[in-house]
């Protein structure tokens, strides 16, 4: 069986001479841009979301336990505002922009009640102007809720 080299020769002079010599790479660039921007938004975005629960349950569970050691309920609820804003803070976050609840199941800070600490704020998503209030409306709201119980002991001393 003879194969004709017509057809090898004649592929071969189309691919020297035609028009599409080096567009690969433009074409590789423009479709790794087209993909890569996307992807290092959501991870920005995932990193932001995440460092925001990691935020909300570490400030509710830190005001939580400052809450049932504290002597009077006054000083209790000042100390575990202040926790819940050290640990907003340190992730990088406005404490001003949290609301903070406190239930207190019986009567607060006696032996043995439970004390639960909510706390709310919205994460605003990265990269997202502050034109026409879009960043309230680009916000993923974050709760996250801690109980603790007064130590047996407590009130004692």
């Amino acid at each position: 069986m003879l194969r004709s080299n017509r057809s090898i020769s004649g592929y071969a002079r189309a691919g020297a001479g035609g028009r599409e010599t080096g567009s690969a790479s433009l074409e590789f660039i423009t479709a790794g841009m087209i993909l890569l921007i996307p992807l290092v938004y959501l991870v920005l975005a995932l990193s932001a979301l995440q460092g925001g629960a990691l935020a909300v349950e570490g400030a509710a569970r830190q005001a939580a336990r400052v809450y049932v050691q504290s002597p009077d309920p006054a000083t209790a609820t000042d100390r575990a505002r202040r926790a819940v804003a050290f640990a907003l803070e340190d992730y990088g976050l406005d404490p001003g922009d949290a609301e903070v609840q406190i239930e207190c199941v019986g009567q607060c800070l006696k032996r043995q009640s439970l004390v639960t600490v909510t706390v709310r704020i919205g994460i605003t998503l990265p990269l997202v102007p502050d034109l026409l209030a879009l960043r309230h409306s680009a916000s993923v709201p974050m709760t996250a809720a801690s109980t603790q119980i007064v130590s047996r002991f407590g009130g004692l001393g």
